[in-house]
């Protein structure tokens, strides 16, 4: 069993559901769907219209386009929650945004805009850590003069003729910034994971998966042919027991020894608020002689007192990360996604990885956005900004997490994480949640079943050092002043151990 002592505190919040909350969640789930077969009995009598797309008569004998179930849900239970995703923003979406109203008349299947404009609602939405998405100041200069120089777009993939030297500047600085060799950017955050781990990983491969990867890393699994398993989340244990298992056993059937073993993590995991325990997973694989492969979509810029990373928040060697995955579109405020590690690691995938060779190289004021954002986060624009805003983020994040948990509230995650998850649990909350803080000038994100749990129903708050003290104290006392409102909310006593429900939040 290896044992840990990390340099900084390390703190998760993470609370299993209650069992009276459980079995009220199922219940409702239980009710939505017996109403959804009543509509669906309905529709079929053409008694109810039906709007969403069906097979034709002749499809349904082949086969068939939709799986039964799937469809059900998305017909009758994700669209009453649809109308608090997707709301078109008509301004800068910083730490405040304006969204243009709209109404539905079926139920979220379609929407009429109103024309009216909701002003200055509170984005607690974006993933804008570092408050680097705006339309002044030094990074949108900086992209108003590259749309000068190069124009919006480059019309061609990097091997072609769509290589500028911004484009080699921006490599060269990520790899500065990250400590490693060599670094290679790709147009879209998504591809960079599902179209290169199919180039690093094959047949006869083994690939150790987090339970809860993002999904581009689950779809790069998948497309390379590898042997897929998963371990449970951030659980040395569980991770251990498959290297193990995977060195004794082999490949199956022929008991070979594997070709390769892939460690796939990510830095910070986007629903649930926690931070990867990275220590211990390089020293699992240096016991075990295996590759990590580390996902900092969410963890670049925001972590760390360079904001290099989960690798400089334990104050870890970038070395011992053998491919060190990111995106631009966090906390750079920009677009793409990038890979470092040593120098014969990129050359490979500039020759073999699907993204590098046939997508479109990024847009020039895209990657000088980058350039600028990164210079400032490192401080070679001769300013102090970056640090500000690095410290910024750290005390809006731990400040925010406090009033919550003194408030009552189940968060979870880890106390630095600027991805905040508050519980929600019952289905009718999702939505409801949503629209009400909506009303209160706020805009949140709510996410259910199938993208947590069933019964884990959540609002996910992103912490940005844009954000004000005031902001985060209306956010938090909003919060609270929803539960006088018919939307209850899973709270509990900060001053005891037993979890209470209070039936109107």
């Amino acid at each position: 069993t290896i044992v840990f002592l990390y340099k900084r505190p390390y703190v998760e919040s993470f609370e299993e559901t209650p069992l009276l909350v459980a079995v009220l969640t199922y219940m409702g789930y239980g009710i939505l769907t017996v109403f959804g077969y009543l509509r669906d009995f309905l529709r079929h009598w053409n008694i109810e219209k039906c709007h969403v797309a069906k097979e034709r008569a002749e499809q349904k004998d082949f086969v068939p386009l939709y799986q039964d179930f799937e469809n059900f849900y998305t017909r009758n239970l994700y669209m009453r929650i649809r109308d608090n995703w997707n709301r078109p923003i008509c301004s800068v979406p910083g730490a405040k945004m304006d969204l243009v109203q709209r109404v539905s008349p079926d139920y979220n299947w379609t929407f009429q805009h109103t024309g009216k404009v909701v002003k200055d609602v509170i984005n607690m939405g974006s993933y804008n850590y570092l408050g680097f998405a705006e339309n002044n100041g030094a990074c949108a200069e900086a992209s108003l003069q590259a749309t000068h120089k190069y124009g919006v777009g480059v019309s061609s993939t990097r091997c072609e003729m769509g290589n500028l030297n911004i484009h080699e500047e921006m490599e060269q600085l990520v790899a500065r910034f990250l400590g490693v060799e060599s670094a290679m950017a790709f147009g879209m955050g998504f591809a960079t994971n599902s179209m290169n781990i199919p180039a690093l990983t094959g047949k006869g491969c083994l690939i150790l998966s987090d339970e809860l990867n993002h999904a581009s890393l689950v779809l790069g699994a998948r497309l390379s042919g590898s042997t897929i398993r998963v371990f449970k989340h951030n659980n040395m244990q569980s991770l251990e027991k498959l290297l193990r298992d995977a060195i004794v056993h082999g490949q199956p059937r022929t008991h070979r020894p594997w070709k390769k073993i892939l460690i796939v993590v990510e830095g910070i995991y986007s629903m649930e608020g926690s931070i990867v325990r990275l220590p211990e997973v390089i020293a699992l694989k240096k016991r075990y002689k295996a590759y990590l492969y580390l996902d900092e979509a969410h963890s670049i810029g925001a972590l760390g007192p360079n904001g290099r990373g989960v690798v400089d928040y334990f104050g870890l060697d970038p070395k011992d990360v053998d491919i060190m995955m990111g995106t631009f579109t966090k906390s750079f405020g920009a677009a793409g996604g990038y890979i470092g590690g040593k120098k014969d690691l990129i050359d490979y995938l500039r020759k073999h990885s699907h993204s590098a060779l046939y997508a479109t190289s990024m847009s020039p004021p895209v990657v000088q956005q980058i350039i600028t954002s990164m210079k400032i986060i490192m401080g070679e624009d001769g300013t102090k900004l970056g640090a500000d805003r690095l410290r910024q983020l750290s005390e809006n994040t731990i400040y925010f997490r406090q009033r919550l948990r003194e408030m009552g509230f189940i968060i979870y995650g880890n106390n630095d994480s600027p991805v905040v998850p508050l519980m929600l649990y019952m289905p009718a909350k999702i939505g409801a949640f949503g629209r009400e803080m909506l009303k209160r000038n706020i805009g949140t994100v709510v996410v259910g079943f199938p993208a947590t749990p069933i019964i884990e129903s959540r609002a996910r708050f992103c912490i940005s050092a844009a954000h004000t003290r005031e902001m985060l104290d209306k956010v938090s006392l909003q919060s609270i002043t929803v539960k006088k409102s018919p939307v209850s909310v899973m709270m509990r006593c900060p001053s005891s151990t037993k979890l209470k429900v209070r039936v109107k939040i």
